[in-house]
């Protein structure tokens, strides 16, 4: 019986795309640029950041960062950036009495603008709050905390293999790899996947048939 969902954040419940938009325009560089970059470092294994230390060697990302919310063009959510699945799913599972969480490696600003958006969720978190990121051992411990459910009732849900579904695991959780944005369409068959995650779907709309088995 599964009693807790948690949900990534990034390409499982909002779309990246003003994220590296954003990002562009600060750079003054055209957006398919930085997004085929990104995708690059990605599939080689590398920080998504790694794109952005491609075209400004030596850039300060943090600082950079810091500027752009002094400009006023810092992060920014609403409603648009959600997958029109969020709201409908996350609702769904309260109404089954699941635990819901989204917890992701994002920055305070970001799980500020996410807890803004009042989305169906008992608990809304991310890395840069607790102070540990994905993969490492030590999120999917404050995961496991924040479930209040035994590690085999609880489903971590996320797009990238090596950040979600492969860590999760080892963490004793359950994984739900979701085939969407450009990792999870790009590892939604990869052998790693396939072996890890205890289910593969394509929306959020399926989590409800994980509940009620």
């Amino acid at each position: 019986m599964i009693e807790t969902i948690v949900l990534n954040v990034g390409e499982t419940i909002t779309r990246d795309d003003r994220y590296w938009t954003s990002w562009a325009d600060w750079l003054g560089i055209p957006r398919h640029t930085l997004s085929a970059l990104v995708g690059a470092v990605v599939a080689q294994g590398r920080d998504n950041a790694d794109a952005l230390r491609l075209i400004r060697p030596g850039i300060d990302i943090a600082a950079e960062y810091a500027a752009r919310e002094a400009a006023g063009r810092g992060e920014f959510l609403d409603e648009s950036d959600l997958y029109d699945d969020v709201r409908p799913a996350l609702s769904q599972l309260r109404e089954l009495g699941v635990r819901v969480i989204i917890a992701g490696n994002q920055t305070s600003r970001a799980g500020e603008l996410l807890r803004g958006l009042d989305l169906p969720a008992d608990l809304i978190v991310v890395s840069e709050d607790w102070g540990v990121a994905k993969p490492a051992p030590g999120f999917f411990a404050r995961v496991l905390e924040a479930a209040q459910a035994a590690p085999d009732r609880t489903v971590y849900v996320g797009d990238h293999p090596a950040n979600d579904v492969v860590p999760a695991k080892v963490a004793g959780l359950r994984a739900a790899h979701v085939r969407r944005g450009p990792w999870g369409h790009l590892w939604a068959d990869d052998p790693a996947v396939v072996a890890a995650a205890d289910w593969r779907i394509d929306g959020l709309a399926q989590l409800a048939k994980i509940v009620t088995g």
